[in-house]
């Protein structure tokens, strides 16, 4: 496996390999090659401090893999790889030790540390106003969005903020539940107030005011705070966001920016690798052919649903995997352990090679509709409109009086592969809405046998270890790890 080694700390940045990579980001300071005896001078600075939030974001030990990992818990793939840490996750049988586990930690937290440098120091900067309260907006949506992921993982971890920098403690135990729920909120409500509704060419990737409300609404969901959700999921559906004319607009390059797309991690042949990508594709067609689907998911969709083609491959498929793969054929038997892999991730240029102009999605706005679709169903108004809206997309009939069965259905296609399954049964599951521990132990043919989870425990995952034994024991174990 190729590894792509990032070092820790303020100058390992290269503007590369960040979001947004379009010319004048690109022609940007390097943040990292400044120290903070001569940085936040000017405007120049704080742009370079803002598109360095980005660069971590597409890292194999973050979002492009290791942060995907925690989905192949759930009953749609299978992990495939060559990874014990990965099957002891896929089997709810990881400990604390488990090296996956600590892979993103510090990474996140780096790129807090980031987000609480803009807040700091750029209030004190003269520069335009408008560019300035874009820039701090960036910072709150980046921490706020960084310690939404801790809190779905780990549940409680440290908090750091101004405050810490300033006072220079870093080593502090973990939070309380709702002091992290807070700041979540906090943040993403200050992005939300500061970011702009759209930006131009030049500033794709950036988080935009669709992004914090799309994110808001899924914590609201978490917190099964229906008005809050439904409020700012609204934002969003009445915004400039409207869905892609094809789901498949959403998973091809020239297309990748679309509306429908809140946030994801900009890639571009030449500057950046998409690991998603490189991870998802079939090995002989030069992939690593982790993360495959199973034939469970592939049942789920319905006859006539297009999402299927765009989502899955499986054999028989009419694939053009490039001239040195051998142009446009059908998937050929035993291609991928399962018959299967994930579609949306993976395209090819036309001379071969994996064509790393696609973008790794974080959040659509047809996830948000089915967001609201669900607060108004469970406080028991009607969500026909936002279902009926992402299933007319696909060519499929309107529903009546959607019930929950429902909404779980559409919720599985729609986001099939997205690292949103595995979540959204443990959350139902939490509330009463389906018996996780029996859905696990129903095994789904060879590649995804009976398994154990055990509630309350495999909620969370446990905090790495390393970082306990880093922290001199500051930092305590979740209670069901000790």
């Amino acid at each position: 496996m190729k590894n792509i080694i990032i070092k820790s700390g303020l100058v390992l940045l290269t503007i590369a390999s960040m979001s947004g990579c379009k010319k004048n980001i690109l022609d940007s300071p390097p943040y990292g090659q400044s120290t903070s005896e001569d940085f936040w001078r000017n405007a120049d600075d704080a742009i370079a401090a803002s598109n360095a939030l980005y660069s971590f974001l597409g890292d194999e030990y973050m979002f492009a893999h290791t942060e995907q990992t925690w989905d192949i818990c759930s009953d749609d793939q299978w992990r495939a790889g060559d990874h014990p840490e990965d099957q002891a996750i896929e089997e709810f049988t990881y400990e604390p030790s488990n090296p996956q586990l600590n892979d993103s930690w510090a990474r996140k937290y780096e790129v807090v540390s980031r987000a609480n440098a803009i807040l700091i120091n750029v209030p004190k900067i003269q520069m335009d106003e408008g560019l300035k309260r874009r820039i701090l907006g960036e910072a709150h949506f980046m921490r706020g969005f960084i310690y939404w992921h801790f809190y779905r993982i780990y549940g409680q971890v440290p908090l750091i903020t101004e405050e810490n920098v300033l006072a220079n403690n870093y080593n502090v135990p973990k939070a309380t539940a709702d002091e992290i729920k807070a700041l979540i909120e906090a943040d993403l409500t200050a992005a939300a107030e500061s970011l702009e509704l759209q930006y131009d060419e030049a500033d794709l990737g950036r988080a935009t005011k669709g992004s914090a409300w799309g994110y808001l609404t899924k914590f609201y969901v978490y917190q099964e705070n229906w008005p809050k959700a439904i409020e700012t999921g609204n934002k969003v559906i009445t915004g400039p966001y409207p869905l892609a004319a094809s789901f498949g607009d959403n998973f091809a390059p020239e297309t990748k920016n679309n509306p429908e797309v809140l946030f994801s991690i900009q890639c571009t042949d030449g500057w950046t690798e998409n690991v998603t990508s490189i991870y998802s594709a079939p090995r002989p067609w030069g992939g690593w052919g982790f993360n495959e689907p199973i034939k469970d998911l592939a049942d789920e969709f319905e006859a006539d649903d297009e999402r299927l083609t765009y989502t899955l491959a499986k054999v028989g498929d009419m694939i053009d995997a490039g001239e040195s793969n051998g142009g446009l054929q059908p998937v050929p038997p035993g291609l991928t352990n399962t018959g299967y892999f994930f579609r949306k991730y993976v395209n090819w240029r036309p001379d071969g090679g994996l064509d790393n102009n696609m973008n790794i999605i974080m959040l659509r706005a047809s996830d948000v509709y089915l967001l609201v679709a669900e607060a108004k169903i469970r406080s028991g108004a009607n969500g026909d409109a936002e279902i009926n809206a992402v299933r007319s997309r696909n060519g499929l009939a309107d529903i009546s009086n959607a019930t929950m069965t429902q909404l779980i259905h559409e919720r599985r296609v729609e986001l099939a592969g997205e690292n949103e399954r595995h979540q959204d049964l443990m959350r139902w599951d939490r509330a009463g809405i389906i018996d996780l521990k029996a859905h696990y132990a129903k095994a789904r043919g060879q590649w995804k046998p009976a398994r154990n989870f055990q509630r309350p425990k495999n909620y969370l995952f446990p905090i790495p270890q390393r970082q306990i034994d880093l922290s001199n024991g500051v930092l305590e174990q979740n209670p069901d790890f000790r």
